[in-house]
């Protein structure tokens, strides 16, 4: 395949390449991607070379207390 069909992942924080090399009909669904520059991983999707981030945002604790109010 020539590099025009295929193409390096980049990290979506810090923009650098990641070791994921992605083709034209290459699917990825809720790929754990890690980028060893920023040492994160994020959980992405890439359909016809379009990434689109799936990581959910962190939801608050829980209260360990239930208050009750008079």
């Amino acid at each position: 395949m020539n590099d025009e069909t295929s193409k390096w992942v980049h990290c979506p924080v810090c923009r650098s390449k990641t070791r994921i090399k992605v083709y034209e009909d290459s699917v990825l669904l809720n790929f754990p991607l890690f980028c060893p520059k920023c040492k994160q991983e994020h959980n992405v999707s890439i359909i016809q070379m379009k990434m689109v981030i799936n990581d959910e945002p962190e939801t608050l604790p829980r209260p360990r207390f239930q208050y009750k109010y008079p």
